[in-house]
């Protein structure tokens, strides 16, 4: 699993040029599942995400996290995170999630984030989005679930 969060001022998502979800101060977060992601992987993100200290205190130093402003989330799902540009020029997206389980597996995300007290915003799965935002710093962490080639090291 792969999450991109961006801190932002402001975010919102539009589909079809209506909005369907938007926050202010927060995370937006887009979400990419591939094919042996589990509730593991679940866990291991949301723990991240809501213990992650990227606001800065009183001396401008990130050490404050999104429960301590009252921050939202903004979660889109975004299976090109998954992408292959190893050969040619067309990336390759065998390492994505299949359609049906993605859906189920950024649904299940969303409702445990909300189940640990989130105000989420979502886009809407497998459609056409606009995604707007301010990015405030600018912050861009990436998580991976499997590490990435990182030790993964639990909280």
């Amino acid at each position: 699993m792969r999450v991109i969060i961006q801190r932002v001022s402001e975010a919102n998502v539009k589909v079809d040029n209506k909005v369907v979800g938007a926050i202010d101060q927060g995370y937006v977060l887009l979400v990419g599942f591939t094919h042996n992601d589990n509730l593991d992987d679940l866990n291991y993100i949301i723990k991240k995400i809501k213990f992650m200290r990227l606001f800065d205190d009183n001396n401008g130093i990130m050490n404050i996290d999104i429960n301590d402003i009252g921050g939202s989330l903004l979660s889109i799902s975004q299976f090109t995170l998954y992408a292959d540009v190893n050969k040619g020029r067309r990336p390759s997206y065998h390492h994505s999630m299949e359609y049906n389980k993605a859906s189920d597996m950024y649904h299940k995300f969303n409702d445990m984030l909300i189940d640990e007290g989130f105000r989420v915003e979502t886009g809407i799965f497998g459609e056409s989005m606009k995604v707007s935002l301010v990015n405030d710093g600018p912050v861009t962490i990436i998580l991976d679930s499997k590490g990435d080639n990182y030790e993964r090291v639990e909280l």
